[in-house]
């Protein structure tokens, strides 16, 4: 069995049409265990720091500037095969071609406002996790 824990921000526009519950409901359906939770304002440096590869790519700005227009939710999630089993919880990227069922298929349509960022492999959530949970997690 490999336990991994892995991240999930749900992004200003998903914390802003209270889907907060909804998005955590399904990720405990799952079977997954919240291991770290918290509402934040993102730091700039944080998010900056977080999307660091894209930095020299036309969307790096908008994508910064988003992420810090409101507020997010920081969540580690725990549990077998985390890392896929979020990414298939929450759907494609781009939220047209989201499957049914999955968080962006049923509440997102545009990739500008997808809802939520997951890790994409356990060395990126390894990655993501110290710089959102500093502090640790359970």
């Amino acid at each position: 069995m490999a336990v991994e824990t892995t991240l999930v921000l749900i992004k200003p526009g998903g914390v802003q049409r209270r889907l907060i519950g909804e998005i955590t409901r399904r990720i405990e359906l799952r079977g997954l265990s919240v291991v770290g939770l918290k509402l934040i304002s993102a730091p700039r440096p944080t998010v900056e720091e977080h999307y660091a590869e894209h930095r020299e790519r036309p969307f790096f700005g908008s994508v910064v500037d988003y992420l810090t227009s409101g507020p997010i939710v920081a969540m580690a999630i725990q549990g077998e095969n985390a890392v896929k089993a979020i990414r298939a919880t929450m759907g494609a990227t781009n939220p047209v071609e989201a499957g049914p069922g999955t968080v962006r298929g049923d509440f997102a349509l545009s990739i500008d406002d997808n809802l939520t960022h997951s890790s994409s492999d356990p060395e990126a959530a390894a990655r993501e996790l110290a710089l959102w949970f500093p502090e640790g997690t359970l």
